[in-house]
Parts: C-alpha cells; structure tokens; sequence
C-alpha cells in the first residue's frame, strides 16, 4: 500500500464509543489519519470525531469532493481492511481527477 493520502477527501468523521470492545480497529484508523504527515496531503480535509457513550457501532463516513461517500463500519474489520479500503478509495478518486485534466 502507497502512503496514506487524503487527497479528493472532504471530511472524515469517526464515530464511536469508547466502552465498546470492538472499537480497537476504529481508533487505529483515526489515529492513522489524525497523523501530521497524513493531514499536510490535504489540509482542506477535516478530520472529526463524535465520541459517544450510547453503545453504538464504530463507524467512520468519509465524504469526497465529488459528493460521493464511503462508510466503514469498524466493529468487524481489522485497521489493515480499514486502511486498504479508504486508501483504494482514496486513489482511485486521484486518478479519476488527473485523467480529467489530461
């Protein structure tokens, strides 16, 4: 895998709630993203964080520029599936955006 980028990114929010034992994955994804070296590739993406204490599934919503969405929901993936698929995401955006302008 390339190294995480969020370039075409809009916003990441990562939701969970920190009682629950399957937030582990969840909380390495944010930790990965929230990285300085991450956040200098786009620094017009926001990175949130909802911290609940209602027992809910973790979930992250990554918003695209082009207004298209991925939604993981972390109670189930390793970080590695996590970061394999926003990454995918993430550069097949690129490609789509530099292949317009070529």
């Amino acid at each position: 895998m390339a190294a995480l980028g969020l370039q075409a990114v809009k916003r990441v929010l990562v939701r969970f709630c920190p009682f629950e034992n399957n937030v582990e994955a969840t909380r390495k994804f944010l930790q990965a993203v929230s990285s300085e070296k991450v956040r200098v590739s786009n620094l017009n993406c926001t990175v949130q964080v909802d911290v609940r204490h209602d027992g809910s599934e973790p979930c992250v919503d990554v918003l695209f520029g082009d207004g298209d969405r991925l939604i993981l929901r972390g109670a189930h993936l390793t970080v590695q599936e996590m970061l394999a698929a926003f990454d995918s995401r993430v550069q097949a955006k690129s490609r789509t955006s530099s292949g317009e302008k070529g």
